[in-house]
Order: structure tokens, then sequence, then C-alpha cells
């Protein structure tokens, strides 16, 4: 008999129009699928029963693009422009990763995701500058117990815009073809191609046609501060490259119609937006996005400037743009908006189905719906902030927070509970990230006065001919 866990009493925030939220609820979940979810589920025979009455149960949180290699390097980056982040970290620290250095930072920021809630992540590696390197980023990401989908992007000799190197075509076949073939693992794949905005057109060319030769998604960078204002969107839709299987990442500085013609062609989108706001992006595309037609989906983008949590995305995208709908009320001569055009609901759809959706997963993940995959998150509301639940969904996007992630369950198998994760022994992580950030450090010595304790800006990154 298939393992069952039953999760009793609950607050349950399905995502399911048809279930919707129930102030206290039971989920099943037998073997790594979701078997019901109901006010009360009665005679069930043979499960571990969870006493769930302190906690509320929502599906796994989805980041939709991490650049998962720059953990060791957390928050180096938290007052720095685009611009200075090119230098810093593609122009400095990305050229002296080590395999084992990828596979330390790899580890670290997909276990930090992983303990936040995010059971699935989306790793946009673009500093895989050997097969080794993509081998050990691979091999962290199995090691965590997470679902990760790992997006190929690419060595730091490809990032210096805008690029005529081809991307290494190579090592995405043979790893297609190997060890990344199966699209039902825990860890799956997908192309992290530069795009037209940072690759010539001959090169984005290239890139989508080995996708579909290798039947992979494309996520890719676009309207990302001035890089975006080129109508990339336009110039692929001209070629005919737009379609469902693109994820547009970013956004900010596209034109509308662009963002109408991303909907024409059932693109998804993936918002960042509180480091769209910091570094320089634009301002975030949320609400241009809806009116198009398109929920985005939510990412970190880089732990280098921001913290690794959907919690804070959650709540920058939402009060970035009620703050853009309260002052176009009040441009028509109103004091406020009528009603909230983003509620937190939305928001947490963001976090989940959209997400799901922006990695061709939709059918299988993102929210409690009997028979998808069972990645589930349980969050203690028996504490200050969440007593007495009044607002499931509002509390959850305003108030909740990692530290709150008691419990975990991937593809039915728990790998937190009780407030620890499972997979991981933390002082072996510390120990390795702290080694090899400290190594890079070593090596990086009188590269652009490169150093620690947050005192360093690197020079303004200037685009070369």
């Amino acid at each position: 008999m298939e393992n069952r866990i039953l999760l009793k009493g609950g607050v349950v925030v399905s995502v399911d129009p048809d279930i919707g939220d129930l102030m206290k609820g039971d989920v099943l979940i037998e073997g790594n699928k979701i078997k019901a979810v109901a006010a009360n589920i009665e005679n069930v025979t043979d499960a571990e029963v969870i006493d769930a009455s302190n906690y509320m149960i929502l599906p796994g949180l989805i980041d939709t693009h991490r650049h998962t290699w720059q953990s060791l390097f957390r928050n180096i980056a938290s007052d720095w422009s685009i611009s200075h982040y090119l230098t810093g970290l593609h122009n400095t620290v990305s050229e002296l990763y080590r395999p084992e250095d990828t596979y330390a930072a790899n580890l670290l920021g997909s276990l930090e995701a992983l303990d936040s809630g995010i059971t699935t992540l989306l790793d946009w590696c673009h500093n895989l500058n050997t097969q080794d390197h993509s081998d050990a980023a691979i091999d962290a990401h199995v090691e965590t117990g997470g679902r990760v989908v790992f997006a190929h992007g690419g060595g730091h000799q490809h990032w210096a815009p805008v690029s005529h190197v081809d991307h290494p075509a190579e090592d995405v076949r043979r790893l297609r073809k190997g060890r990344m073939a199966s699209d039902d693992a825990l860890v799956t794949m997908c192309l992290a191609p530069r795009g037209n905005q940072f690759a010539s057109m001959d090169v984005t060319i290239k890139d989508w046609a080995l996708a579909e030769d290798l039947g992979l998604r494309i996520s890719c960078h676009f309207g990302d501060g001035e890089w975006g204002k080129n109508r990339p969107i336009a110039a692929l839709e001209e070629k005919g490259l737009l379609g469902p299987h693109v994820t547009c990442v970013h956004c900010n500085s596209l034109a509308d119609d662009e963002l109408r013609m991303m909907a024409d062609h059932g693109c998804t989108a993936s918002v960042s937006p509180d480091i769209e706001l910091q570094m320089g992006h634009g301002w975030p595309a949320t609400g241009r996005l809806m009116k198009a037609g398109i929920k985005p989906s939510l990412s970190i983008d880089v732990c280098s400037s921001n913290g690794g949590h959907l919690f804070g995305t959650m709540r920058a995208a939402i009060g970035t743009q009620r703050g853009f709908d309260n002052e176009e009320a009040r441009e028509q001569g109103k004091g406020c908006v009528d009603e909230m055009q983003l509620k937190c609901s939305d928001v947490i759809e963001f976090a989940t189905i959209e997400g799901a959706r922006a990695i061709g997963m939709d059918t299988k993940l993102g929210s409690l719906t009997p028979g998808k995959l069972a990645d589930v998150i349980m969050v203690r509301i028996d504490n200050y902030a969440m007593t007495p639940m009044n607002n499931p969904a509002g509390q959850f996007v305003y108030n909740a927070h990692p530290g709150m992630v008691d419990t975990i369950i991937v593809n039915g198998k728990f790998v937190k509970r009780d407030g620890n994760l499972l997979t991981a022994d933390f002082e072996h992580v510390r120990k390795l990230a702290i080694a090899s950030r400290d190594d890079i450090v070593r090596r990086a010595a009188g590269k652009g006065g490169f150093e620690l304790g947050g005192k360093w800006t690197p020079e303004a990154y200037v685009a070369k001919d």
C-alpha cells in the first residue's frame, strides 16, 4: 500500500477555484499525489494523521528565476545598481568559480529556498564555465530533495553584451540526452539563453532551435533596463519565435504592445519586483502584464542583493502595484481605488499556480488539487502575527515569513518537519559555503578593489563596442 498522510483540521488555502479556502479542512496525500481536499475527510485507514489545527496548509511556493550560484556572495550587491552588479558579479567574481564552488553555492541556495517553503526552484544558472560546473550544479540540486528546474544559461564568457558567442550547445545536448533526459524527475531541465537583448539575433535563433530540437522550455530576460527598450519581443515575433514555451523574465521596459504580443502567443512572465526597483530595471510590470492578459509568476533573481524567500517578493509586488493603482485613481479625481485591482489571493497565485504555469507544470503543481503532485507546505499560525485567523490570504501575504514554515512535503515525502530540514546538515553546508567564498575572495585579490564588509561598490559597467 502506498504511503498515506492525512493533514487534519488546518486552514487550507488550496489555490483551486473549485475547492477555495477552508477555515478548517483536511488534505489527504497518497503516495506522491494529493488524493483529497475537503472540510472533513473520514474513514481513512493506514494513514499518518498530523494535527494541522495550528497550521495553514498551502501548495508549495514556486520561484521561477534565481541565479542560485550567487548565494556565496549573499547581499554583497544590496547597495548596487544593475551596472555595478554586471561589473562586480559577472566581470569580477563569476570566472573565479571552480566546480566545487558552484556545488557549494547551489547546495546552500537551493536549501535556503526549500527551507522557506519554495518547493520548486528554477535555477537560472548562467555561470557554467565548463561541463564539470554543470554537473556540480545539478549534483547539489539532487542532494537537497527539492524540486528544481535546472535552466542552462552558459558561462561567464557568454555574458558581455551584445555577444556573438554561441551558447555551449554540446553541454546542453550531453545533459539532455543523459542525466537530464526525464521531464518527470525531481530535477528537470530548461534552456536559459541570453536572448536578443544580450546576444545577436543569429545566436538567438540558434538557441531557440536548440531548445526546440531537445524539447526544452525557454526562460529568458527581456525588458530589464535600457536593454529592453530596443523592442526585443517585437523582433522575436517577427521571427516567429514567441510561444507558450517561452517565459519572459522582468518585462519592465517592454512596450505595452509587446506585452500583448506575449499574451497573444501564450508566453508566460516572471517578475522580480524588489530587485527591479533596487537595480534600476524599471517599474515592475505586474499591472501592465495583467492588463495585457498575463498573470506573472514571481522570482527572487539574485540573493547577492535581496533575500531568498518569496514572502518579501509577494509584499513588494502587491505594495508597488497598489501604489500605482491608487495613484491612477487620484489622477482620475478619486481619493483611492473603488476596489483593489490586485488582491492577496492573486499574489498567492503568482507564487504558486502561475509559477507552475511558467515552468510548464501547471497540470502537475501549483494548487492543492486532487491528482496533482503532493508538494505541500504547512505554516504555523499559533503565534502573535497570525492570531486570530481572520483572512488567510491576507495574513499569509502580509504576515508570514520563512520562520513560520514548519513542515514541507515534496513529491509526497517530508523534507522539513518540526521546523528542521531533513535533507541536509547545516554545519556541513555552512562550512562548504564559507570555504568556497573565502577561496574566491583570496583569488580575487587585486581585482577592482574587491572586498567584503559592504564597502565595495564596483565601477559601473560600460558596454563595449
